[in-house]
């Protein structure tokens, strides 16, 4: 077995159609943050990204999209923004995981949403569940699902939805724009979420604002950015930015205007946009792990993703472990422990709030 390992910019044509074919013949892998275009828009702004290229006589056997840190620290590309990690390979290929980070030149390899189905998965790593609306069976059997499961919530919303148009006025959905001062609108949203809740805003960082307006402008056969918004009297109130390979659309960035919060604008749009969504072919949309409200409210499935390392002996992998494992496993048992978990939550929004009144 052969390991090279390039940047993501460097890939040819040929192997990126082999990266498709691997993709087109392995259902698992069927989601565009393992799509050769996702890598090389990402490579296009960080330096550290790479593609370890495996072979043997018969052929290329895979690709392992990583970023290279100092000290060997390897992490997923695009780390903390993507919902699924991990090779891209052979379906009965057999890798075995110390050999592969060696050969990318790592101590250490950490990933928090690896696919299960993946090589590199082992036993002892954390097992989660990550939720799905699964539209393999069409929209209409989709909604007859959640009538079941989400039945009060389904009716609220739908109430929500006429009440907000008699108040306001009547309700448009834009699916598949390509405006970029729609998409700013929606970061916008999103960066007051961010801070309303106590959480880092990833759009602080220049090469993330970079990164999504970039992939608004991808759309292919294969893969696209997908901006969607709901409109009250053509005023946007809700929407969401993500990205799709031809069956799978994962949900990436959704926000919505607060001064309609009471009308619940994010379920409104969330149900207009799975039945735009399964027009379009998409038959999966992956919400991403974490326990959120809405998720639960929404999914008809779940797949499950993996958080964990692997290490090989060295100065560099007990850096790591000293400097992330312990912090890890906290914040694993925090999410594991409802009362936790709440606690939590309550203590970053009183957080947000009096970081949104310290900077107003």
């Amino acid at each position: 077995m052969r390991i090279s390992v390039v940047h993501p910019c460097d890939l040819g044509e040929s192997e990126i159609a082999i990266w498709r074919e691997l993709q087109d013949a392995h259902p698992a892998l069927d989601n565009p943050f393992l799509s050769p275009e996702f890598i090389i828009e990402v490579g296009r702004l960080r330096p550290q990204a790479r593609v370890a290229v495996i072979s043997d006589a018969t052929g290329i056997l895979g690709f392992f999209p990583f970023e290279r840190h100092p000290f060997g620290i390897g992490m997923p590309i695009a780390a903390g923004l993507t919902d699924a990690q991990g090779l891209v390979h052979c379906k009965d290929a057999e890798f075995d995981p110390h050999t592969l980070i060696r050969a990318c030149g790592l101590a250490v390899f950490e990933f928090d949403h690896l696919l299960a189905s993946q090589p590199l998965a082992l036993e002892r790593h954390a097992r989660y569940p990550s939720p799905i609306i699964d539209l393999s069976d069409g929209y209409t059997a989709y909604i007859e699902t959640i009538k079941e499961t989400s039945g009060k919530t389904y009716r609220s919303t739908t109430y929500k939805s006429r009440k907000l148009q008699r108040d306001v006025g009547p309700l448009r959905h834009e699916y598949g724009l390509r405006d970029r001062a729609s998409l700013h609108t929606l970061l916008g949203w999103k960066t007051e979420q961010y801070r309303r809740t106590g959480r880092s805003d990833r759009f602080a960082k220049p090469w993330i604002v970079r990164l999504v307006e970039n992939l608004l402008e991808v759309n292919t056969e294969h893969f696209a950015g997908v901006l969607d918004m709901i409109y009250v009297d053509d005023r946007p109130i809700a929407g969401h930015f993500g990205l799709r390979t031809k069956t799978t659309l994962v949900g990436w960035f959704p926000a919505y205007d607060t001064a309609f919060s009471k009308y619940s604008p994010g379920l409104i749009h969330h149900l207009a946009m799975v039945g735009r969504a399964a027009e379009a072919g998409i038959q999966v949309i992956d919400l991403g792990r974490g326990q959120k409200e809405y998720k639960e409210k929404l999914k008809n499935g779940e797949h499950m993703v993996i958080e964990g390392r692997i290490a090989r002996p060295s100065a560099g992998a007990g850096v790591h472990w000293l400097s992330r494992v312990p912090a890890r496993k906290a914040r694993a048992t925090v999410l594991a422990h409802p009362l936790l978990r709440r606690t939590a939550d309550r203590a970053l929004k009183t957080y947000g709030r009096f970081r949104t009144t310290i900077a107003s």
